[in-house]
């Protein structure tokens, strides 16, 4: 059994990876910024956490994290304004990773995007370039940061029941059940092959456990 904290605990993918987790017998925190949630989130077998991560320096977030076995980030500002979207989804990502080492929880892992990387070639007129650019150097400065990390990079989300197969080798984005993100997610967590690794994925025909090693 390990104690894995979640952030960005309300989203749709962190929702059934928390009950996931919950249902093996992991011990799962949920940091979530609006305590309207907290009843959704309980419902997974997960223990909501209340916190702002966007305002919380390194200190208040290493506390948040010390204990823990495992760091999953899984929040997001949503696109949007730039502003906030590098303020979450770069600032407080990055703040949350020193975080993790500064409270000795050296298992982290990042769920990204399939085209993040520091060369996306997103075009600076887009309205993808901000988060783009947010993701990338957040993926960078994780990559240098000492911890245990793995970067999951799904496709395109969809909703659909999941399969339990994905393609860790595909060189184009596709697309991918949240539900396999989730377990793909959980599978990472105990598969000791997917630490200092990134790890693109669409759905495919492998089982996921498989894929990962």
């Amino acid at each position: 059994m390990a104690k894995v904290l979640i952030i960005g605990g309300h989203g749709r993918v962190a929702l059934q990876l928390a009950r996931i987790l919950a249902e093996r017998g992991d011990e799962v925190d949920a940091v979530i910024r609006n305590p309207d949630h907290a009843a959704e989130v309980g419902a997974t077998g997960a223990n909501p956490v209340v916190a702002d991560v966007e305002s919380l320096d390194v200190p208040g977030l290493a506390d948040v994290i010390a204990g823990h076995d495992a760091v999953v980030w899984s929040a997001g500002a949503g696109g949007g304004d730039p502003v906030r979207t590098r303020a979450v989804d770069h600032d407080a990502a990055v703040r949350s990773m020193d975080a993790a080492a500064q409270a000795g929880v050296g298992r982290y892992v990042m769920v990204s995007y399939f085209g993040s990387r520091v060369d996306h070639r997103v075009p600076a007129d887009s309205a993808f370039r901000h988060y783009a650019d947010a993701k990338a150097d957040a993926d960078e400065h994780l990559r240098a940061s000492g911890l245990d990390y793995t970067i999951l990079g799904p496709s395109t989300l969809s909703d659909g029941p999941g399969t339990g197969r994905i393609d860790a080798t595909a060189e184009e984005s596709s697309d991918v059940d949240r539900a396999d993100v989730a377990e793909t997610i959980a599978a990472t967590l105990v598969e000791p092959a997917t630490v200092g690794r990134t790890i693109r994925f669409n759905r495919g025909q492998t089982p996921i456990a498989d894929a990962l090693r």
